[in-house]
């Protein structure tokens, strides 16, 4: 049971060698955003604005945009949920931590070094200091890309243990767990865009430490 449970997020349709589940998820992504920039339409506008602000804008609203459509994607029948794998989540994160991690060597590594220590600690406790938070910062995409993945993982889990259940059940109790999973497809929604938010405001946060 806990294998087909599991089986909703694994990527084996295969077509001519190729994964039919990630090339599906790319397609997508290249026809929503081609839309924005092939018509004049309200979201372009607002690119517009952005690209006259500063270009931590432009970075928060990409990621968030991009976690936000593969998250909502997932809600769909038969569309492959690419944030629910640690491949996809590590990646992103992955490649945005040392991104800004190199730089903030390179541009500030005084600041960088002094950022290791905080304000006002003691002088015995600095070294343990040092430690503590070159771990924290070096744990970083592990905790973004875990928690994006978990979160995302745990409704469609919770969301098809209850429909494996309408099998053996009558009509009426049948109802009730369709209403609960209606429940849970608005929860689910809220925590797509909770988490996109949540994914870019850290790595905004992250590089505003370094810059």
């Amino acid at each position: 049971m806990m294998n087909n449970l599991f089986s909703i997020f694994d990527p084996t349709s295969s077509l001519l060698n190729m994964q039919l589940n990630w090339v599906s998820l790319l397609i997508i992504m290249m026809l929503f955003y081609y839309n924005y920039w092939f018509f004049s339409s309200r979201f372009l506008k607002f690119l517009n604005i952005l690209f006259l602000m500063s270009d931590m804008s432009i970075l928060f609203c990409s990621i968030m945009m991009m976690v936000l459509v593969n998250n909502f994607m997932g809600l769909f029948p038969y569309i492959f949920t690419g944030t629910s794998h640690l491949l996809v989540t590590m990646s992103l994160a992955l490649f945005l931590w040392v991104t800004y991690f190199v730089y903030g060597w390179f541009a500030n590594a005084y600041k960088m070094l002094a950022h290791l220590v905080p304000v006002g600690t003691p002088m015995m406790l600095m070294p343990f200091m040092v430690v503590i938070e070159t771990i924290s910062n070096v744990i970083r995409p592990i905790t973004l890309s875990v928690r994006l993945m978990a979160n995302m993982t745990a409704g469609h889990l919770l969301i098809s243990l209850m429909s494996s259940t309408c099998e053996k059940l009558s009509l009426g109790p049948i109802l009730l767990i369709i209403l609960l999973q209606m429940f849970l497809m608005i929860l689910e929604l809220a925590v797509a865009i909770i988490q996109a938010y949540v994914f870019a405001t850290l790595v905004l946060l992250y590089y505003n430490e370094m810059n």
